[in-house]
Parts: C-alpha cells; structure tokens; sequence
C-alpha cells in the first residue's frame, strides 16, 4: 500500500501527453523525485481518441507498439536518479495488466488515467469518464496489482456526481497504493482523500512556489507534483527547494481543524 510509494525530493513531474518521454524525465531529475511518462493509449480505442485529439494539434505519443514504448522508455532511464512512473489509457483491461508488468519489471509505477476530460477519451470511456465508472476502475486497479506493480489513479476534482474521498476508498480495498489528485480549484480536496484513505497523496494544480506547495502540504498531501511547467527550470527550482525545506513534510497526516488544515 502507501508504504511502497516513496520518493526524494517529494516533487513529481506530472504527465503531458505527448511531451513526458524519457528525455524530459531526465531533464528533470536534478530537481524532481518521480516523473510520471505519457499519458499513452494502450488499446484500439483510446489510440482511435488519441488520434483524433492529433487531428486538431494536440500532441500525443502514438507509436506502433505502445507497450514495447513503456518498455524501452523505461529501459532509457535506468541510470537516471528519478522513480519512474507511466501514466496510461485503456478501455480494456488486459492492456492494463500488460503495461504493469512492464513497469513492475522495470521499477517504475503505474498511473492509470481516470484524469483526461478530453470528449474523445471520455467517449470511449477513458479519463474522467472513469470517475463516473468506479467498479471498472476499480477492476482496473485490481488487475494491475495483481501483476506485483506499485499502483495509482490520476483523479481530478470538481467532477459532478463524483465523491473522490468514497471513490479512493474503493480503490485503495481494489489494491491501490497511491492517489494523484488534480485538485482543480478545491485544493481542501486533498484533506478529504487524505483523511479517508492510507494512500500516498500527489496533489497537482497550480503548484509553482513555496506558498503552493505548503498550502498542499498543510491540507495532508505527501508530495506535490509540477504538470505544465514541468520543463521550466525556475519553477522547478522553486519548488524543489519548498519540498526539501526543513519540516515541510513534517504536517502530513496529523489532525486537521475544520477547513481540513493542520492544526
């Protein structure tokens, strides 16, 4: 569970499809702890979405084999002083299964995508989509933990109809062992999954400075992580510096007040 998930400095580099390969994972390891790859499609379906997000200029990785690419970009990092992670998309499961013994080969982490809001994906039912479907994400965070992988969902916040706290106790009892949450808007958020599960917490949005990262930390997340600027190295920097900061982890997980912060 959450005490397979570890990494120093508590920084992750948040996936960007497209542009999270090995090369920017090793960019980013002289500040970073983990970096999440992808997000890549795995089937025919969520690659048929993937190449209609192309279609209009979104950038996305669509190699010929998508899991002999997990394993040769993961195999590209071996000497790299970063916790490698790969953040995937599926509408079947098996691709799921496939894909976490390549990363449970190599190390690396496994993030399924329950995050995407893109109407293609979730027509196909991937991304956010997933939020809505909690037994099959479920089943997928079964199925991937069965393969001995260390395994998270990619969540978002704001989600009509979706409680995050109630669905990441689902998949923590299906086998999860961490939760990284895209808290949108509602950084208490992160309090709410953080009290209702033992799970390793990443919270995303927004996280560019000390003032960010110390609100996330004081709501009880375990680690930040940087998406769109993940290759600027001022923020980084910055960033890299508040999670290193004497005591700055020290709030995780003690009793919170009522707006969900550390007392």
């Amino acid at each position: 569970m959450a005490g397979s998930v570890s990494f120093t400095p508590a920084l992750a580099l948040a996936s960007l499809s497209g542009e999270a390969d090995a090369d920017w994972a090793r960019a980013g390891a002289r500040y970073a702890g983990a970096a999440f790859l992808g997000g890549i499609a795995l089937d025919a379906e969520s690659r048929a979405a993937a190449r209609r997000l192309v279609e209009r200029d979104r950038s996305e990785f669509l190699p010929a084999d998508p899991i002999a690419f997990i394993d040769r970009q993961l195999a590209a990092l071996t000497d790299v002083p970063i916790q490698p992670a790969f953040n995937v998309r599926s509408t079947t499961i098996e691709p799921i299964a496939d894909a976490a013994r390549v990363c449970r080969d190599h190390g690396a982490y496994l993030e399924i995508n329950a995050h995407c809001r893109q109407d293609e994906l979730c027509t196909v039912g991937c991304g956010e989509a997933l939020l809505r479907d909690g037994a099959r994400l479920a089943d997928y965070v079964d199925r991937a933990a069965d393969t001995g992988v260390t395994v998270g969902i990619k969540v978002r916040a704001e989600v009509v109809g979706v409680d995050l706290a109630t669905l990441t106790r689902t998949l923590e009892a299906a086998g999860a062992d961490f939760v990284h949450v895209d808290a949108m808007d509602t950084e208490s958020v992160i309090a709410e999954v953080a009290e209702a599960t033992d799970l390793f917490v990443i919270a995303n949005n927004g996280v560019r400075d000390e003032d960010t990262v110390r609100e996330y930390l004081e709501y009880g997340a375990d680690a930040v992580s940087v998406g769109r600027p993940s290759d600027n190295p001022a923020v980084l920097e910055r960033v890299a510096a508040a999670v290193d900061r004497p005591g700055s982890l020290e709030t995780a997980r003690y009793p919170r007040s009522s707006d969900g912060r550390i007392r």
